[in-house]
């Protein structure tokens, strides 16, 4: 268990590498060299690459991430970063970005609309 203020610190290095990897994401382009090298290196920062993102199934991927910490904002913002992820390029990670958020919905005991919207989009594009 983290004391309060490395788990700031934690939330705060969780925040930045998840906004660098939802920015590689935002602006649609072709995925050349240099951009995937770019989301490796941030990926790499969570412990992972697309390869290792790609063979995680649902379950090992939110225990990967609750591994690191991830409160439910997190977790919301790496959903929406695959599914921005799987619009862009060639790997479909929208089945765990589903399974991410209901994870958030069960887990965290709040029910948000906003989740349940994003879950049924998510489903819409399968």
């Amino acid at each position: 268990m983290l004391n309060k203020g490395l788990r700031d610190q934690e939330s705060i290095r969780i925040d930045n590498i998840l906004k660098v990897l939802h920015s590689l994401t935002f602006v649609p382009k072709f995925w050349n060299l240099e951009d995937l090298l770019s989301l490796e290196n941030e990926l790499k920062d969570l412990g992972m690459n697309i390869e290792t993102l790609n063979d995680f199934d649902e379950k090992q991927l939110i225990s990967h991430l609750d591994r690191l910490h991830f409160d439910w904002n997190h977790f919301e913002i790496f959903a929406d970063f695959l599914m921005a992820l799987s619009k862009e390029s060639q790997y479909d990670f929208s089945k765990k970005a589903i399974a991410i958020y209901n994870y958030i919905q069960l887990e965290s005991k709040t029910f948000s609309f906003e989740i349940f919207n994003k879950i049924a989009a998510a489903k819409a594009n399968l």
